[in-house]
């Protein structure tokens, strides 16, 4: 039998783990800035047009051609369907853990494969209620992970779902907190997780922007302390986008955080390398506004503007969604 997983960046390991001829990881993050058009979307899992391959994402791109039988040079321009059909796979499996962005990406998926029902027969979706970032390849080649067959009401769950959080506004995404989410259990939390870094009512911040300051105020006061898996107990922001945020909360009209490079603001955002450097030469401190803010005494966004994607939602100083965490409650503008 052949068998593919379809998994997110947080699967990788799958690769090493001997479960599948072939493990695709998807890399796109749909937790900040704009969402990619479905167009976008679709033309990552189809076929590779020749003039895109210096300058566009494609799914094969993150699958290793030593560690997939199934997968040989020649065909990385062929469409991940295209793959699936000609090499008679019998099976495709989806494991993604609980992380949002694993999640999103796994609703995204399920919406995509419904239209092809000639695969879409072929799924089973696993129930990874666990880390996959990290795990051991060894661990995972034999840890049994409970297994279902995908039906018509899931298909419908994942595409109302990501409805939902493609809307203009996140309502319907609150409205699912109350609906049962059947086989898709996992996606709750992630929407719970992703509603609490809309700003509090009190502070103006995000769960993960909160708990950067938190840290701080506790004495860690470099950055990669900071961006270290696991350190905050938010789970739904990388390292690079923990960055923005803390720019977001040192470069403002009224600064939260001191002792951030100033160069960080002028770098080009692709320049990694420069820009994991200035972070590392950084020494932070919370300014006395900073220090008010943690208190609860001052509103973040009062002092600074804000434009920042939430899924469809733009979020602005003059159209400004906001969650509180303690009731619950989303809190229009």
């Amino acid at each position: 039998m052949k068998r593919v997983i379809l998994t997110s960046s947080s699967g990788v390991s799958l690769a090493l783990a001997d479960r599948a001829d072939m493990v695709i990881p998807f890399i796109y993050r749909f937790v900040s800035g704009p969402l990619p058009t479905p167009d976008h979307l679709n033309s990552y899992l189809g076929a590779r047009e020749s003039r895109s391959w210096s300058d566009a994402m494609h799914w094969s791109d993150c699958v290793s051609v030593r560690q997939s039988p199934l997968l040989r040079r020649q065909d990385r321009a062929g469409g991940l369907l295209w793959v699936c059909e000609t090499y008679g796979v019998d099976l495709i499996e989806l494991w993604f853990d609980p992380e949002p962005n694993s999640q999103l990406q796994l609703i995204w998926i399920l919406g995509y494969l419904r239209s092809h029902p000639v695969i879409a027969e072929r799924l089973k979706l696993r129930l990874v209620d666990f880390d996959l970032r990290g795990a051991d390849p060894g661990e995972l080649r034999h840890r049994d992970v409970r297994e279902f067959d995908v039906t018509e009401s899931d298909f419908e769950i994942a595409d109302m779902a990501w409805e939902a959080y493609r809307a203009p506004t996140p309502e319907l995404c609150f409205g699912l907190l109350g609906r049962p989410l059947g086989k898709l259990s996992l996606l709750k939390q992630a929407f719970a997780n992703l509603l609490a870094e809309l700003p509090s009512p009190t502070t103006g911040l995000g769960a993960t922007e909160a708990r950067l300051l938190d840290r701080i105020a506790a004495g860690h006061n470099r950055t990669d302390e900071l961006f270290q898996p696991g350190a905050l107990r938010t789970r739904v922001f990388d390292q690079w986008e923990l960055g923005t945020l803390l720019e977001g909360l040192a470069f403002g009209p009224a600064p939260a955080i001191a002792g951030l490079d100033g160069k960080l603001a002028t770098l080009d955002p692709d320049n990694a390398r420069s820009r994991n450097a200035a972070f590392r030469r950084s020494r932070l401190s919370l300014t006395v506004f900073g220090e008010a803010v943690v208190a609860g005494r001052e509103d973040f966004r009062r002092h600074n503007p804000i434009k920042r994607w939430w899924g469809g939602t733009l979020l602005t100083s003059e159209r400004l969604w906001r969650w509180d965490r303690e009731s619950r409650s989303l809190i229009a503008p």
